[in-house]
Formats: C-alpha cells, sequence, structure tokens
C-alpha cells in the first residue's frame, strides 16, 4: 500500500468493528438458542443469510481496496465463511431437533474468538503501516518485509490464496546520482515508487528493499498472473520520462526485475533469495527484463543458456 489515508482506514476499521459485533451478536442468540433452548427468529433459518449479513455486506461492498490484500484481510474472509457454515449445520440440527455435538459448540465459540483476533491482527497491521514508510522513497520499509511474506506465506499453505513476489532493481542508478547528485537520486526514487504503484493494484504492495531495489508482493496472484502484470509494468515504467531535474533534464528509466512465487514449502526468505536469483539473470542479461526464478537450474547454470524469448518476458 502506498500513499495511506489514514482517517478513511480508521474509518473502515472502525465500520468493520461494528460489523464484528453484530456477527458476534448474532452468533450469541444461537448460542443462548443452544444452551437454555430459547426460541429463533425465522429470519435467522432463512437459506443464504449469511450473505446479507452486516459483515458480508461490508466486505464484498464497502471495505476500501487498500486492505484487500492484507494478509488478515483475506484470514477475516475465511473465518467468516468458517462460522457461517458451522452455524448452519447447528440451526439445522436446532430446526430438527437433532442432538448437537460438543466439538462443534466448542468451535462455534473458538471460531469467534479467532475471528476478533484477527480483526485485531488487521488493526495492528494498518498501524504499522502508517507508521513504518520509507522516508525516501514513501514505499513500506524493509522492517515490516518479513512479517508481511510470513502471513502471506501462511495464507498460501493454508490454501486461502497465493502470493507471488517480485525484487525490482532500477537500472543504472549509480550513474543517475553520479551525474546529477544524490537528491536527484533520491527523487528518482520516490518518483520510481509512485509510477509502480499507480500500475499495480491498490493492495499490491511495495517496500524499499535496498539501495535501489524495490520488492513487490502480488497477493493472490500465481506466478503466471505476476508474469502477465509485470510485463505491463516494466514495458510501462520504461514507455516515458520518469523525473525532470531544475535544469530540466528529463530522465527516462528502465528496471529490472526478478519474480518468485511465495512458495508455501520453503520459507519466505527463500521465495526472496529465488526472486534475487532472477533478478541477477535479468541484470546479467542487459536489465529492463522480467524473469522468472526456475527451479530446474541454479542461477549459474542457467546463465549461459538464456534464450532471446526468455530475457525479453
Amino acid at each position: 500500500m502506498r500513499k495511506i489515508d489514514a482517517a478513511r482506514l480508521g474509518e473502515a476499521l472502525e465500520q468493520l468493528a461494528q460489523a464484528v459485533r453484530a456477527h458476534t451478536d448474532w452468533q450469541e442468540r444461537i448460542l443462548e438458542a443452544i444452551v437454555h433452548g430459547l426460541p429463533l427468529d425465522s429470519s435467522m433459518l432463512a437459506d443464504g443469510v449469511h450473505l446479507g449479513c452486516r459483515f458480508n455486506r461490508w466486505y464484498f461492498d464497502r471495505a476500501p481496496a487498500e486492505l484487500w490484500g492484507h494478509p488478515a484481510y483475506a484470514a477475516l474472509g475465511v473465518e467468516h465463511w468458517r462460522l457461517h457454515r458451522l452455524t448452519g449445520r447447528l440451526l439445522n440440527k436446532i430446526e430438527t431437533e437433532a442432538p448437537i455435538d460438543v466439538e462443534e459448540f466448542d468451535e462455534l465459540i473458538a471460531g469467534n474468538e479467532r475471528l476478533r483476533a484477527t480483526l485485531g491482527t488487521l488493526r495492528q497491521g494498518v498501524d504499522l503501516a502508517l507508521r513504518t514508510l520509507d522516508a525516501t522513497s514513501g514505499a513500506s520499509a524493509r522492517s515490516s518485509l518479513l512479517p508481511d511474506l510470513r502471513a502471506w506465506r501462511e495464507l498460501a499453505a493454508r490454501g486461502v490464496q497465493k502470493c507471488s513476489i517480485v525484487i525490482v532493481d532500477l537500472d543504472r542508478f549509480a550513474a543517475i546520482n553520479e551525474a546529477h547528485g544524490r537528491s536527484a537520486g533520491d527523487a528518482v526514487l520516490g518518483a520510481a515508487a509512485t509510477r509502480f504503484a499507480r500500475l499495480l493494484r491498490p493492495f499490491d504492495k511495495i517496500y524499499r528493499y535496498g539501495a535501489d531495489e524495490f520488492l513487490i508482493a502480488l497477493p493472490g496472484a500465481d506466478l503466471s498472473m505476476a508474469q502477465a502484470v509485470i510485463k505491463r509494468v516494466r514495458e510501462t515504467f520504461a514507455g516515458k520520462g520518469l523525473w525532470i531535474g531544475p535544469d530540466g533534464t528529463e530522465l527516462t528509466v528502465t528496471a529490472s526485475f526478478g519474480l518468485a512465487s511465495l512458495d508455501a514449502e520453503v520459507g519466505a526468505e527463500e521465495s526472496v533469495e529465488r526472486a534475487e536469483q532472477a533478478l541477477l539473470l535479468a541484470k546479467t542479461a542487459g536489465g529492463n527484463r522480467a524473469i522468472s526464478w526456475d527451479p530446474s537450474v541454479t542461477t549459474g547454470v542457467r546463465l549461459p543458456r538464456l534464450r532471446l524469448d526468455d530475457i525479453k518476458s
């Protein structure tokens, strides 16, 4: 996320908290019906009742796009769906006067606790994003990178959503600093982060990764989708001037991209290393290229075997 509107996100999170409270109140009425045998309103037994609940309406219709890619946002949707599925089974048992298993009752209580805990995680994540922006580029600071990647990897391991990562290196950035000075280099970094943010989806996240490097996380994108996205980003990024200096000098800057899936079978750090290997290939092949990590060979062996369609993809 970039250029976060703190007031807008704060309002959205308060709306979400109200929706979670409404959901919890609804489920407490069901628990009372189970424990005390209280009657249930017929509307609570209607098919598809979860689709019209306050939480569902907020989640799919009102949540700001900046939240969509956050790991806790995806987890909220999954927990809510699981709770409604379990509740549907319990309501059916109440209606047919069938016995309710203790395990199902306990899972309903535990699920509500997970929903509230996940809401707290989302709040903390937004607060951290607001506090940890890189001062030079405006992208998210590297300090928040690994915690976020580990959370997305956990979602991938649970089958909630896939995620791809991309390491971006501005080509010949040292020459810009040498020719125009460090302040110009800082301005170019900020302009690059801004352009990347405009070319990506609102919920993709950009981190300052190194001196002239960024890491982009693409939640919900497998490697094939990431390749299509980055192909467009690379071509558009290099298509026009990026920065105009005080003397009127216009700089057109290109970038190299190394892509990898955030693999649930390995640690987040290893997936980042794979993206770094792919970036090395792109830089060695001349820059202004996007290359995906190839598990079949190592970087050292693949270099002499690069084909023209590889390096221009």
